[in-house]
């Protein structure tokens, strides 16, 4: 029997989030949204209080990449909710879900000059799957449903549901027996027919690829995608870098792409970081097939490559990857096909382990990954947190985790420390290793006073150069070195920083003291900065010389 008991919508929403399974709320308090901080404190949903409300996002963000759950943030209206607004570009173009809840001016005094009225749903509608502003209290419960849902289905994404004051206060009667049904999306299925006509198309050419998106980027679906290579010996690649085919982590991969003549898009867009399939990023006959779950991408391939574009089917990734590998008897091998794609994806130049620096005092990009990639490899569950520019990327190129997240295809930079805490929170026991630049340290340095409160424990190693260097690599390439100004940043301890914070801080100038200071760290327990003098070099560009380009 359903019962019911009277509330506020604010009452109504928690009974929302509890239904779905949602355990975390990060936020940042404010007027607008102080009934909601009141209804979640007996709930036991865990509110993490963050210093920045794009950081809440961020957090959100990487809960979700790392639990395959969505991610919930909470914000007040006005000023708040512009704050979060800009984390949620990252979220879009890594495909995470996450749901942003932000206080908004009340519907009864709209237009009327309302304290910190704001056209909020307008605002976050270009960085979103979905943004609207719920209408009452009755209305409450429902909207967030529907937004945990969209957040997941399809595409998964941002949402984003605004939450007028009066809508939270008014009283309502609130169902105490809830269901799922409303939240978990009825993912678009590949039909087995179709599942083995693109399993037989792929096994009828020279040199297949499958390219899949952000979507499959995570633990789970990195899993999932080396089992359908593993069963239809065609290799499969993940894309998620805004570098590109040009992604270090990728290693010599450009090369290869080049040679294939038949490309599954498979939840992956065909844009810039493919040059939009046009050659010589692909020969000029490459075929293209599609699996996409938005009808609007695959039109959007259409326009790009014309009739190479052979076959296209509205499916979900993670369903239609189930799918064909159920077809793999209709696949043959590839003569070493998979093999050489393998061997350019894993090429690191030899040179790398001998890699040293060109003054003293420095340690060279390598040198600061070496150390950290034993500890990386010392628990089945660890997390690698990649942000900044060129450091970000000799990160990428050196480092591999079980999980793994990065500032992803929209190359917004700042994530990284906000990054730690919410991967923290998804992965209790596990080291949590962020490598980041000096730069990209600043945007969120008060999230260290989140992580001592809360006792979230993890290793930033800012790599500290002491300059926006992806900018200055451009400047220098683009203008030459006497214009190559505008970019220095001071020298500054950011592990004194950290330390002004109660967190652990280490000092490194040299490679040798690199392994002991992290060391240090992990067993200080505390949020820990080691703070890196390393050489400002441009992020590898990765090719095999024997190989055609």
């Amino acid at each position: 029997m359903l019962v019911k008991t009277k509330g506020r919508g604010a009452d109504a929403l928690v009974r929302a989030l509890k239904d779905a399974g949602v355990t975390r709320v990060f936020t940042l308090s404010g007027n607008h949204i102080m009934s909601v901080f009141d209804a979640l404190l007996d709930s036991g949903i865990e509110l993490v209080h963050t210093r920045h409300e794009a950081a809440a996002v961020h957090m959100a963000d990487a809960w979700a990449r790392v639990t395959g759950e969505a991610g919930v943030a909470l914000v007040t209206g006005g000023p708040g909710h512009a704050n979060a607004v800009s984390a949620l570009y990252t979220a879009q173009m890594s495909e995470s879900p996450v749901l942003l809840l932000s206080g908004h001016a009340p519907n009864n005094q709209l237009g009327l000059g309302a304290f910190q009225e704001m056209r909020q749903a307008e605002m976050a509608a270009t960085v979103t799957k979905a943004a609207w502003t719920s209408r009452s209290a009755n209305a409450v419960a429902g909207d967030i449903r529907r937004g945990l849902r969209i957040a997941l289905d399809g595409r998964a994404g941002p949402v984003n549901v605004n939450l007028p004051s009066d809508a939270l206060h008014g009283t309502i009667d609130i169902d105490i027996a809830g269901s799922l049904e409303d939240i978990v999306p009825e993912l678009p299925a590949l039909d087995a027919g179709t599942a083995r006509a693109l399993v037989e198309r792929l096994a009828s050419t020279a040199r297949p690829l499958i390219l899949a998106g952000p979507g499959s980027a995570t633990r789970r679906g990195r899993a999932r995608l080396s089992a359908l290579e593993q069963a239809c010996m065609i290799p499969a690649v993940v894309m998620e870098s805004p570098r590109g085919m040009a992604d270090p982590s990728l290693g010599a991969f450009a090369e290869v792409l080049a040679q294939a003549d038949c490309v599954l898009l498979l939840g992956k867009r065909l844009d810039f970081t493919v040059k939009f399939g046009n050659p010589p990023t692909f020969l000029r006959d490459c075929e293209f097939l599609q699996i996409d779950s938005d009808a609007e991408e695959i039109e959007r391939t259409r326009r790009a490559v014309g009739a190479r574009l052979k076959f296209a089917a509205l499916a979900d990734a993670a369903a239609a990857i189930d799918a064909l590998v159920k077809e793999r008897n209709a696949a043959r091998p590839k003569n070493g096909w998979l093999a050489e794609v393998n061997a350019a994806v894993a090429y690191r130049p030899a040179e790398w382990d001998s890699a040293a620096p060109s003054r003293p005092g420095r340690v060279h990009p390598v040198e600061l990954a070496r150390p950290l990639q034993a500890v990386l490899d010392s628990h089945p569950d660890s997390v690698l947190l990649a942000d900044g520019g060129e450091i970000g990327q000799w990160a990428q190129a050196c480092l591999h985790a079980p999980h793994r997240v990065i500032n992803g295809v929209g190359g917004s930079i700042g994530g990284g420390l906000p990054f730690a805490l919410g991967a923290r929170c998804a992965e209790s026991r596990a080291p949590v290793i962020a490598v980041m630049g000096d730069g990209t340290f600043g945007f969120h340095v008060a999230e260290l006073d989140t992580a001592v409160t809360h006792k979230l424990s993890f290793v930033a190693v800012v790599g500290n150069d002491a300059r926006w260097n992806a900018e200055y690599q451009i400047q220098l390439r683009e203008y030459g070195a006497e214009r190559a100004r505008g970019c220095e940043l001071r020298e500054l301890r950011y592990d004194e920083i950290a330390k002004a914070f109660g967190a652990w801080g280490e000092h490194v100038a040299h490679a040798d003291a690199m392994g002991p200071a992290v060391r240090r760290a992990l067993a200080s327990g505390l949020p820990a900065c080691v703070n890196v003098m390393i050489e400002g070099l441009a992020a590898p560009q990765l090719a095999r010389h024997s190989a055609r380009s």
